[in-house]
């Protein structure tokens, strides 16, 4: 199968068909999707001003979402070296097993929904290596009580089935699944709580 790199190239090719440049972004998802396939491609469109069911778009418009995705990528691939290179400097010191903390890491392989938004009409407007950026501080950062995407303090714990479960506090304002080491023990508490037994207002 194609690579992330090997489909950005089909996607740059001025002599290609518009539809297979189109469908070539569409694959680099596979690859990278910080929301996820769905939200992602829904973000990229919105920002860059492609239908997205326009099978031969705007070439510049197609150019433009992959610089974007492009330098989330790259965000994503410089902390991900910065992660393998702490667990190796941790096994040297005898510490074998990731801690909790890297649980996060563990379950966003290659990047895919490392900012995971469950409804693909709802994600942040900010441009992906933004929120990246933002996600990374925080976990370098002591935990807090709001999103540290877009600092709304909404956070609700759901509960999801089907082919790939998943449970965790969610951001009622942007959407994307909040990795649970960014948020106090007391946020993740409350978005736990049934909304009509939530306090009015969350402290750190």
């Amino acid at each position: 199968m194609a690579g992330f790199r090997s489909m950005a190239r089909q996607v740059r090719d001025p002599m290609g068909d518009l539809a297979l440049r189109r469908y070539s972004l569409r694959k680099c998802l596979e690859r990278f999707a910080p929301y996820g396939h769905r939200a992602t491609w829904d973000h990229l469109c919105a920002r860059h001003g492609i239908d997205p069911e326009d099978r031969a778009p705007d070439p510049a418009r197609l150019l433009g979402a992959l610089d974007e995705l492009e330098e989330a990528r790259a965000v994503w691939l410089a902390y991900e070296a910065g992660f393998a290179d702490r667990r190796r400097r941790e096994k040297h010191a005898g510490l074998r097993r990731p801690g909790a903390f890297d649980d996060w890491h563990r379950r966003t392989w290659g990047g895919h929904g490392v900012a995971r938004c469950s409804d693909p009409d709802i994600h942040p407007t900010e441009p992906l290596a933004e929120v990246l950026r933002r996600l990374i501080a925080a976990l370098g950062a002591d935990p807090g009580s709001a999103c540290p995407v877009c600092a709304d303090t909404g956070i609700e714990w759901r509960q999801e089935r089907g082919e790939a479960p998943w449970a965790g506090p969610v951001c009622t304002g942007c959407g994307i699944a909040v990795p649970q080491p960014a948020l106090t023990d007391r946020t993740l508490a409350r978005a736990r709580l049934p909304r009509h037994r939530r306090p009015a207002t969350a402290a750190a």
